[in-house]
């Protein structure tokens, strides 16, 4: 049986709800903004261009929310990447903001063509939190892994 979402997670609420309040700035060509719980018709147009029915905003800094220096998150976001032109996926990059607190933005990418499965296993073995996970509805919505 699944779980409700979020009921049971080592995860804070406040860092929960946070995560479901950044905005995640999509820095592509013809710039767009995804929020989770909104459908985004710029995305679908993206998926549209690149041929695919999903995608996944994920990064690599920051593990389990561990605060690092700024050139050990660039150095895992240049890991990310790199494994993301091996597996020969299509990618943008990305920053996650949240509007109104005072976090640093967070070096992101948006990936084309990434299913669920595969997003999870990614962001797992860049000991992340969650990803954003929009199929081809276009909703953005927050996976958590932990």
């Amino acid at each position: 049986m699944p779980r409700p979402p979020f009921t049971v997670s080592p995860i804070d609420p406040e860092t929960i709800r946070a995560y479901l309040e950044t905005e995640y700035h999509v820095l592509s060509e013809v710039p767009f903004t995804l929020r989770v719980g909104e459908a985004s018709a710029e995305l679908c147009a993206a998926h549209a261009r690149q041929g695919v029915t999903c995608s996944a905003f994920i990064t690599a800094g920051k593990p389990l929310r561990q605060i690092l220096s700024s050139s050990a998150n660039a150095a895992r976001q240049q890991r990310l990447a790199a494994e993301l032109h091996r597996l020969q996926l299509a990618f943008v990059p990305g920053i996650g903001r949240h509007p109104v607190n005072q976090w640093p933005g967070e070096e992101s990418f948006l990936v084309f063509g990434l299913a669920l499965d595969k997003a999870k296993s990614l962001a797992n073995r860049f000991a992340q939190n969650g990803i954003i996970w929009i199929g081809a509805d276009g909703l953005p919505q927050l996976v958590l892994l932990r």
